[in-house]
């Protein structure tokens, strides 16, 4: 039985992600970044999360092996930075969004929590490449909510 890709793509929407803005820089060093909603963690010892990126990304050679990247999780007021780093071509970041991280991937200003990553390993899945980072620096702001995605949009929690 042959699955149809966007009754596919649909169905999965229906699971709730955060969105993050990972961040890297390239070979160049300019400061870049790509958002993401596909971050998850893997491991607690060794403390590794991973990412998924497309392998037709228009910047795949940019953020497919930096040996230091930040995967950087937006809190809910930072959906423009979302979209302007989703957009084709966008990925320069602009010096008013970011301070340079311990190990010198750019950290997003305001973030809601922030992994700084060494590269660990890279893993074929599919049309996506499964980026494997070690964790060498992390924070966090529990003051504030997440950014959404679900089923194709931006949500707002419902606190209760």
């Amino acid at each position: 039985m042959a699955l149809d890709p966007r009754a596919l793509r649909n169905t999965l929407g229906n699971f709730a992600t955060g969105v993050c803005l990972v961040t890297a820089l390239d070979g160049e060093l300019q400061p870049q970044a790509l958002t993401v909603n596909s971050f998850s963690s893997v491991s607690l010892d060794p403390p590794l999360v991973l990412w998924s990126l497309q392998n037709n990304s228009e910047a795949y050679d940019i953020f497919a092996t930096p040996q230091h990247y930040a995967i950087n999780v937006l809190a809910a007021e930072q959906e423009l930075l979302s979209t302007r780093y989703a957009q084709s071509g966008a990925h320069l970041l602009d010096p008013a969004h970011f301070t340079p991280g311990e190990n010198g991937a750019p950290v997003i200003t305001g973030a809601l929590a922030v992994f700084e990553c060494q590269l660990a390993a890279t893993h074929e899945g599919g049309d996506h490449t499964i980026i494997v980072g070690r964790v060498a620096r992390f924070a966090a702001d529990t003051t504030r909510e997440p950014l959404v995605f679900y089923r194709g949009g931006y949500r707002a929690l419902a606190v209760s």
